[in-house]
């Protein structure tokens, strides 16, 4: 059985701005039980920061999580996929690229968030991709 990604995303697109710090990120993505954020600048959405990227990029490298700001660490240009695609094609597309949340696109607008954990819910509940 298939089933529209639309089913499987989350519909509330948490963001923070650009100059906003590590911590505050941090602090955020635990508050709201989330493993990333859309970044945002003049309205605009401009990358991605995930729990990966606070590790990775963030404190690995000894960033002052107090002083540095996401625009430093975020991930850039925000990977998307189509909402009418299958969910085999999000899975494929973030073992391709080694990410684990994707923005997905109505129209080319961005209207939610998958992540790997939702494509686990799918493949537990509904079967093969």
């Amino acid at each position: 059985m298939k089933r529209p990604l639309a089913v499987m995303m989350s519909r509330t697109v948490r963001t923070i701005q650009t100059e906003a710090t590590l911590l505050e990120a941090a602090a955020l993505m635990r508050e709201l039980r989330v493993g990333a954020l859309m970044v945002e600048e003049e309205g605009r959405l401009v990358g991605i920061v995930s729990e990966t990227d606070l590790v990775r990029k963030g404190i690995a490298e000894g960033r002052d999580v107090r002083q540095d700001k996401i625009r430093a660490i975020m991930s850039s240009p925000i990977i998307t996929i189509d909402i009418d695609r299958p969910a085999g094609d999000a899975s494929d597309l973030m073992s391709e690229k080694g990410i684990r949340h994707l923005a997905v696109t109505d129209g080319g607008k961005i209207v939610g968030v998958i992540s790997v954990r939702d494509l686990l819910r799918y493949y537990k509940n509904w079967g093969a991709f």
